[in-house]
């Protein structure tokens, strides 16, 4: 138990009409009889910590891949921190480092084609290979960190510009985690991050930036399945880029990046001769400059859209992109691959609840409304969290989606104070509020922390009929299921379970169909 479950625990066995005589009794009571014998104050102590070295580790190994990466690409080359580690003890761990690396591509088969390390691999390489080297594991990876860190000089200079490019990749994930669902933000980051590398660190270029996501051609399917949809460029371009589709028959080498999985560079598109210009009032003596196109990918590495930027609004004569720029804009492709599949992943969290409030209403209908919100971490100092309201339904089952939610702040509604408890003890909370009994349930992402809650109303009733509370208790555990599978497919490196035909339609219907087909399995198994 941490202290808010403790705190929720006590409240919940003391009621809420418990005299202060009645409670310090209890107080004095528990102080009294809870007792830790020697052996569970030093395992007590051991837990502590080993949980304490393990965070120092990963903050090691963090700081060890920032520093490798000093173009804040995102990733690095497996083959290049291979060599380096070959060299580790003067070569005697050649062959643990060989079995290490091979079940790290057993775990990641992409790793054998692509050969880029993630910040999540390449610490699942370094503990692999400690693992299975000579000696033990903990002074192992120690001595692994001490001379990956001797192996590589950085400059001041490029030490602060690393520094600088993260920060302003971190407010990219930033405008993810309070945007609730709407990518309109974090279009705003990316560009923001472009315009500011350029202006920083690439001899304060004028570049054009866009974003264009791979869909299913059903506009004229004879030009090809895919079409490449551009849904967001710098403001200066929206008139001749945003909502244009560009098809496989046209000229380009943007689908030519998506099917290497690499970026492509030309220096010179008037020496080109395949590149697809948008802006047909530029006269074509000033179609000069350079164009990079870097394919998007998923946690599976798979390529679902692209990153182009060009510099033909740019005069200079010397517009070419240098390496470190390229490295720094992978490293935003990624982080906009890490914001967009965020995001859509809580429309599909939201799109499973709608459905099992659906299923429920029908079914339990002592329920008197339900209100969904979203946690949103605090931008600043003042608040950790805030609670987004984005579902709101009634006595009927009624929705109302709201398009600007509510934003509550926890000093402001201390009436609601029950449900900042939830989202703290990431436990159920039954209270009455005004003479209304309320159940706040949590929604828990993978880590087990509240990342939504359910706020069920059920008026004046103590508690739901049997068969409605056992409706709602299967609509809560289904819905909870469907959000894990959702998350897992979002943020690691499983492929989506699809077991209905339905399920393989790449939009937020398949959330929906996803909670019933559970229904119907846990159904299956139960028959």
């Amino acid at each position: 138990l941490n202290l808010p479950r403790f705190v929720q625990l006590m409240e919940t066995f003391v009621g809420e009409d418990i005299s202060l005589p009645t409670l310090k009794k209890l107080i004095a009571f528990i102080k009294e009889e809870y007792k830790q014998t020697e052996e569970e104050k030093m395992e007590q102590l051991e837990k502590a910590q080993r949980i304490s070295r393990l965070a120092q580790r990963e903050l090691l190994l963090e700081a060890l891949f920032e520093k490798w990466d000093s173009n804040a690409s995102g990733f690095l080359d497996l083959e290049e921190v291979d060599a380096v580690l070959s060299t580790f003890k003067e070569g005697v761990e050649k062959e643990a480092l060989r079995k290490a690396k091979e079940q790290l591509c057993s775990r990641y088969p992409q790793l054998s084609r692509v050969g880029k390390l993630s910040p999540k691999a390449f610490q699942i390489f370094l503990k692999l290979v400690a693992s299975k080297c000579t000696g033990d594991e903990d002074e192992v990876i120690d001595n692994l960190v001490e001379f990956l860190t001797r192996s590589v000089e950085r400059s001041i200079m490029e030490c602060l510009q690393s520094l600088t490019r993260r920060r302003w990749l971190h407010n990219i994930q930033q405008a993810a985690e309070t945007s609730r669902t709407s990518m309109e933000p974090v279009y705003k980051a990316v560009f923001k991050a472009l315009s500011q590398d350029a202006e920083a660190h690439g001899d304060n270029k004028k570049i054009s930036a866009y974003i264009a996501l791979l869909e299913e051609n059903q506009l004229s399917p004879e030009r090809g399945q895919i079409l490449l949809h551009y849904v967001a460029c710098t403001a200066d371009d929206a008139p001749y880029v945003l909502n244009q589709i560009l098809y496989r028959d046209m000229k380009g080498v943007s689908f030519a990046a998506v099917e290497e999985g690499t970026p492509i560079h030309v220096p010179r598109v008037q020496l080109h001769g395949n590149i697809h210009f948008w802006n047909h009032d530029r006269p074509v003596e000033e179609r000069k400059g350079s164009f990079l196109v870097l394919p998007l990918h998923d946690a599976r590495w798979r390529a679902f859209g692209i990153l182009g930027l060009d510099t033909l609004r740019d005069q200079c004569e010397q517009t070419i992109f240098q390496t470190h720029e390229i490295g720094f804009y992978q490293g935003v492709s990624h982080a906009f691959s890490k914001a967009y599949h965020h995001i859509y992943a809580l429309g599909n969290v939201l799109q499973v609840v709608v459905t099992a409030l659906d299923w429920l209403y029908p079914r339990a209908p002592g329920i008197h409304g339900v209100v969904v919100y979203l946690v949103e971490p605090g931008k600043d100092e003042t608040y950790s969290y805030a609670l987004c309201k984005m579902v709101t339904t009634d006595n009927t089952g009624h929705k109302e989606i709201h398009s600007s939610p509510v934003v509550l702040l926890r000093k402001e509604n201390l009436l609601r104070d029950y449900l900042f408890k939830c989202v703290d003890s990431s436990q159920v909370i039954c209270i009455s509020v005004c003479g209304e009994n309320h159940i706040a349930v949590p929604l828990r992402d993978l880590s087990g922390q509240a990342l939504g809650i359910l706020d069920i109303s059920i008026g004046h009733h103590q508690k739901l009929p049997p068969h409605e509370h056992k409706a709602l208790q299967k609509m809560l555990k289904i819905g909870q299921d469907a959000c894990s599978e959702i998350l897992k497919i979002s943020s690691e490196e499983t492929e989506p379970n699809s077991v209905l035909e339905a399920e393989h339609t790449a939009n937020l219907r398949r959330a929906g169909i996803l909670f019933h087909r559970l229904m119907l399995q846990d159904l299956r198994e139960r028959v």
